[in-house]
């Protein structure tokens, strides 16, 4: 049985289309315009859309291109109207559509169109999560457009970033989609020319140079020296000084040469806004990819993952996200699962026996201005902001509650 979406404003064509799918064993989503289509596709990725063009809110173009933008448009799409010209069906298509349905729609041809799109999507390709899935972040949009900006006039790249950094988030930006990708740090054995022939048009990567053994260095030099040939990228990642990788078997001079484009990449704790949208993302590829049952993180999971420091940077939240997901009893992770994984033992996250001894040295005023405003965020991510709840434990009168969550400067 296939998950199929139509998105369509008129109820009588939603009806009609979701009786003849039904009749033929799909399971059909409906949504009335793209609001509840960007809900429906973010709860779980549909086998097949079918997508009106011409909707009051946003267009089934906006929508598409939205999609192809955050790297959400990896099932097969079929868009519908009744007005569309060539134009519109061509552009569409370019965007990343899969056919183009003209109304009224014919049964015969209906079904004929669904069986090759689903035919079309049955083995989806899932590409890594990178910049382009943040569309709506000032932060990680301008990251994009400075990194590209600089890859455009160089094939290598080095991400300067200190320890806790979202350097693979950032080098997948640069990987075409379906092309190969070869990590250096899990090659123990000497890089040939088939090997870079096998890696045409992709990226090869390193984490952190400081890293790489003797071996690998080597690799990478000899990938520098046939970047062209190849059509392939390098992106290297570190936070040490030239003088530091020097300790660890690197010229420093040549290191300089090969890496003449460099670009400083934020830790995740300069990113706390982004680690809740960051973490759903990942969460939604684990899902699509079939790696782990649905899932989801309540807005108290998600507010307990932003005040994790996050020391092992990118690769500890991919690995955190996917053990919540594996180990999960219910279809929502909750923040006592997230507290347990990530800080097993505390009972108030934040809070540090050094931070305690200088609250207490402090005048009473303002070590009472402290406390508050931790006993306030602990309850507002325990209970995912639920104000009836928080009022309830507090015992303030709501009107009381709002007033003091406004003189400490909290939402």
């Amino acid at each position: 049985m296939s998950r199929i979406l139509v998105v369509d404003d008129e109820v009588g064509i939603r009806e009609l289309l979701s009786e003849i799918l039904r009749d033929e064993g799909h399971d059909v989503t409906l949504a009335e315009n793209a609001a509840v289509a960007r809900t429906a596709r973010d709860m779980a990725r549909p086998d097949l859309v079918l997508l009106d063009i011409w909707m009051p809110d946003t267009d089934g173009i906006t929508l598409l291109k939205e999609w192809a933008a955050s790297g959400k448009l990896n099932m097969p799409v079929v868009m519908m109207s009744g007005h569309a010209t060539i134009e519109t069906a061509v552009e569409a298509t370019k965007i990343g559509a899969l056919d183009f349905l003209e109304k009224p729609i014919g049964m015969q041809k209906l079904l004929s169109a669904v069986k090759q799109a689903l035919d079309h999507g049955k083995r989806p390709s899932y590409n890594e999560l990178s910049l382009v899935a943040f569309p709506r972040s000032s932060v990680l949009k301008e990251l994009k457009k400075r990194l590209e900006q600089l890859a455009a006039s160089n094939r290598s790249v080095l991400l300067r970033s200190s320890t806790g950094g979202i350097v693979e988030l950032a080098a997948r930006t640069l990987q075409q989609s379906g092309k190969p990708w070869l990590d250096l740090a899990a090659d123990t054995h000497p890089l040939t020319l088939d090997d870079l022939k096998a890696a045409n048009g992709g990226v090869v990567y390193a984490e952190e140079l400081g890293r790489l053994v003797r071996l690998q260095q080597k690799n990478l030099l000899f990938v520098a020296e046939r970047l062209d040939m190849f059509n392939l990228r390098l992106v290297a990642g570190t936070d040490l000084e030239p003088a530091a990788l020097a300790t660890h078997g690197w010229d420093e001079g040549l290191l300089g040469r090969v890496f003449s484009a460099r670009i400083g990449v934020p830790t995740l704790s300069e990113l706390r806004n982004e680690i809740p949208d960051i973490a759903s993302q990942l969460l939604t590829r684990l899902v699509e990819a079939g790696d782990t049952p649905l899932r989801r993180l309540s807005t108290a999971a998600q507010n307990v993952l932003r005040q994790h420091d996050w020391p092992g940077g990118y690769a500890e939240l991919k690995s955190a996200i996917k053990s919540l997901a594996t180990a999960a009893l219910e279809e929502e992770i909750n923040s006592d699962e997230v507290q347990h994984l990530v800080s097993p033992g505390a009972q108030v996250p934040g809070v540090s026996m050094g931070l305690a001894l200088e609250v207490m040295s402090m005048p009473l005023r303002e070590a009472r201005e402290i406390f508050e405003r931790m006993y306030f965020e602990f309850h507002l991510s325990k209970d995912g902001g639920n104000m009836t709840r928080l009022a309830e434990k507090t015992g303030l009168e709501r009107t009381h509650l709002y007033r003091k969550l406004k003189d400490l400067g909290l939402r």
